[in-house]
């Protein structure tokens, strides 16, 4: 196949399918004891070989002052912790993960204010247009020079797309359209062989349903308008979904009854669980495949290679975080203190 010519002129090669297995990791809502947790993923998922970790949004809890955060700066105000809670973020979380490819989507506490979504755009713009998202971008349209909360990247075969539901506008009109023309081209993309949709709140009408994007009628409609559109992906082709937002993890999140009554049940995880405060699992949890609260952790995807397992292609795995795991010089910088705090105190009945 010969290369493709993208906007400024520059040439992207076509894809190349894997050979082999290889894994990728995701989970979300890293405030409260990130600090502390996400170094801990970022090593295992190393360990792994993960060619990518996949942040599902909820960064810092802005509204108050992260336990992480307060342990290292006591005597910090609220306007310096504003002013330097994604850049603790950045140093404390991403770089812990050195090397690896690190995306980053949106989730409610990036709209606390004073933070927008304008400031996070801006913020993590470094991480939003990274190489493959920015020439996803341009390939699907050569004169898009726009930065967005929303984006995908397709990867040996996989359609990546990550979305925005960070505030109750969310999916907003654009992002519908943009959304349902990605999944046009998916449909007859003759390379496209599966698709993972990552955001923050899941989907509606789901065991979840009381923290999700049910939570606001706007959501409720166009939740509803991307599932059903995922649902006629499904028909042809592997469709998984993910969220965050509740502090727990959960497999098969889709087995209710609305959707046995109204399409069918999607695969889908709930992996929130990156070190914010823990919930307590919603009244149907025992209709899930796996339902583990009070757990620390991320999703070990690995997608199998072309031919393996066509209806199947990625097995996804939770990988729990125990307070063994916290690398040595991050116990040593919070101290036994936050620690016990964490792994012991951090939850929510």
């Amino acid at each position: 196949m010969a290369a493709i010519l993208i906007g400024g002129g520059s040439l992207i090669a076509p894809p190349t399918l894997a050979d082999a297995p290889w894994n990728f990791a995701v989970s979300g809502d890293s405030r409260n004891c990130g600090d502390v947790v996400m170094p801990s993923i970022a090593a295992d998922a190393r360990a792994n070989s993960a060619v990518f970790y996949w942040h599902l949004g909820d960064l810092r809890a802005i509204n108050d002052f992260d336990e992480d955060f307060r342990a290292q700066y006591p005597k910090a105000t609220i306007s310096e912790y504003l002013a330097t809670a994604w850049i603790d973020f950045e140093r404390s979380q991403i770089e812990a993960f050195g090397t690896m490819p690190f995306f980053l989507g949106i989730g409610n506490h990036e709209t606390v204010p004073p933070k927008t979504r304008e400031e996070f755009l801006t913020t993590f713009a470094d991480w939003l247009d990274a190489p493959p998202l920015r020439e996803q971008r341009l390939q699907d349209d050569p004169h898009d020079h726009t930065l967005r909360a929303y984006y995908h990247w397709i990867r040996d075969g996989v359609d990546f797309i990550s979305l925005d539901n960070a505030t109750p506008d969310q999916f907003d009109a654009a992002q519908v359209a943009w959304l349902k023309k990605i999944l046009q081209n998916d449909r007859h993309d003759g390379t496209v062989r599966a698709l993972v949709v990552g955001m923050h709140e899941a989907l509606p009408e789901s065991l979840a349903r009381g923290h999700s994007m049910s939570d606001a009628q706007n959501m409720q409609v166009t939740g509803l308008q991307a599932y059903e559109a995922l649902l006629e992906v499904r028909k042809t082709k592997p469709v998984y979904v993910l969220a965050s937002h509740s502090h727990f993890v959960m497999e098969n999140v889709f087995n209710t009854a609305y959707w046995h009554d109204h399409g069918g049940v999607l695969p889908g995880w709930i992996i929130g669980t990156g070190g914010a405060v823990r919930y307590a699992l919603p009244p149907d949890a025992s209709r899930a495949k796996l339902a583990k609260t009070h757990v620390y952790g991320y999703l070990l995807a690995t997608v199998s290679p072309p031919g393996a397992d066509d209806k199947d292609p990625i097995r996804f795995s939770f990988q729990e975080m125990t307070e063994a795991a916290v690398p040595a010089d991050v116990a040593q910088r919070f101290g036994p203190e936050l620690l016990h705090f964490c792994y012991q105190e951090n939850a929510r009945n």
